[in-house]
């Protein structure tokens, strides 16, 4: 079996030349392109890891007596957003890239709000929940228009199926304080 090679890219980060691990592909978008969406994709990444845990963090929880719905919701988001981590982590491999996917490193990068600390009351929860992930959504959907720029339009579905998924969570959640009319 043949030895990976790599090589070292530049990549731009926030203005900066820094040094990247690029693996040789087949994959015929331009290595420039590669480089740029791996970089775009780790950044989501972090944002999906930190969001996985805030699902975690609300499941665990939350109390009051809407606890049992809850509770299965926002199992069900955690587990929906491990499959989003996964399918953006899986595709900066498919570029040559690395998915840096640490718990720490999304500490660093994640671009989400804080999950708030100290809350147990199901409202305050979905309040929570609903804000985290209107930003993810944000952010992947700011996603998909930077992977089109780098004509890259498989990252960009990528990002619009995650955007979708999201969209239909925040619903979910969402129709827990809204109220009829």
């Amino acid at each position: 079996m043949k030895t990976a090679k790599r090589k070292s890219a530049a990549k731009a980060t926030n203005g900066k030349a820094d040094t990247a691990t690029l693996y040789e592909t087949a994959n015929d978008l331009p290595k420039r392109s590669r480089v740029q969406v791996i970089d775009l994709l780790n950044k989501r990444l972090a944002d999906a890891v930190d969001l996985q845990m805030q699902m975690k963090q609300a499941h665990w929880n939350v109390k009051g007596p809407n606890f049992i719905g809850l509770h299965e919701l926002f199992d069900k988001v955690h587990a929906a957003t491990g499959e989003y981590v996964d399918s953006i982590a899986e595709r900066a491999v498919q570029l040559g890239g690395i998915a840096e996917g640490t718990v720490r490193i999304a500490a660093k990068r994640t671009r989400l709000p804080e999950f708030p600390q100290g809350i147990a009351e199901g409202t305050a929860h979905v309040n929570a929940v609903s804000m985290v992930l209107a930003a993810f959504g944000h952010e992947v959907r700011q996603s998909i228009d930077v992977a089109d720029e780098l004509n890259d339009a498989d990252t960009a579905d990528l990002f619009t199926e995650v955007s979708r998924g999201i969209d239909k969570w925040l619903w979910f959640v969402e129709a827990h304080a809204q109220a009829s009319k």
